[in-house]
């Protein structure tokens, strides 16, 4: 945790001591009155915060803004349902890695009940999101959006590439991608598309492109590929 976010936050501020950034000052970073420590409000700024007093009622702190949210980078992350413990991870590294937008969708080839996990229906998945941007020291969260499958129209921005080791024909690495444009990535579940997915995915007017001859997990590949998009992008 690289920097302690709050839905919103005032000059004055109470932490209660059963919350887990509560326990993450004193444990972890073993923070005092009057240290300091790197704060944010979600999708508004970061700052400063000033530990004022430590007591029974929990942590009273301040909280000065220094610089308005960082944008996040133009490209959206496609991905197929998978399983919700390997979901945890693309969610937290998406966010730490500055993905914009997370569109998670239901395939042919994946597990259909993944759809009513707890991690979306709880709505336990934003708290991971956050956990990513805590990570990344930023607080700007991506949007997400959930779509009922591939055949449901969305208006993805920018160059669109699907990852696909059946009938990609040619490697993530020499897609033309432009910055302004920024690029919406496509990644299947662990069986990959379907063969209806890949025509529609083709009508869309996607790339099909391959990541070697490797096949990886989803959570791999889409950490491996959105780090070699930011670096075609110039973000890295």
């Amino acid at each position: 945790m690289n920097i302690v976010l709050f839905e919103t936050l005032e000059a004055r501020n109470i932490l209660a001591p059963d919350d887990y950034r509560a326990g993450h000052i004193k444990k972890i970073l073993k923070l005092k009155e009057g240290d300091s420590f790197k704060a944010g409000v979600v999708d508004v700024s970061t700052g400063v915060s000033t530990i004022t007093r430590v007591g029974k009622k929990g942590i009273e702190f301040t909280y000065v803004e220094e610089k308005p949210a960082e944008s996040l980078y133009p490209i959206t992350l496609l991905v197929g349902m998978v399983r919700p413990i390997s979901m945890r991870r693309i969610l937290r590294e998406a966010v730490s890695l500055g993905v914009g937008r997370l569109i998670l969708v239901p395939t042919d080839t994946g597990e259909k009940s993944y759809v009513q996990a707890g991690l979306y229906t709880s709505g336990e998945y934003r708290s991971i999101l956050l956990d990513g941007a805590m990570q990344s020291g930023q607080c700007r969260l991506p949007e997400v959006v959930f779509t009922a499958s591939l055949d449901e129209e969305y208006p993805y921005e920018g160059v669109r590439i699907a990852l696909d080791n059946i009938e990609g024909s040619i490697s993530l690495d020499h897609v033309e991608t432009d910055p302004e444009q920024g690029v919406t990535l496509a990644v299947g579940p662990e069986r990959g598309f379907s063969d209806r997915e890949r025509i529609l995915l083709r009508e869309r007017g996607f790339i099909l492109a391959t990541f070697g001859n490797r096949i990886l997990r989803t959570e791999t590949i889409c950490s491996a590929a959105v780090g070699v998009l930011l670096s075609r992008l110039g973000f890295l």
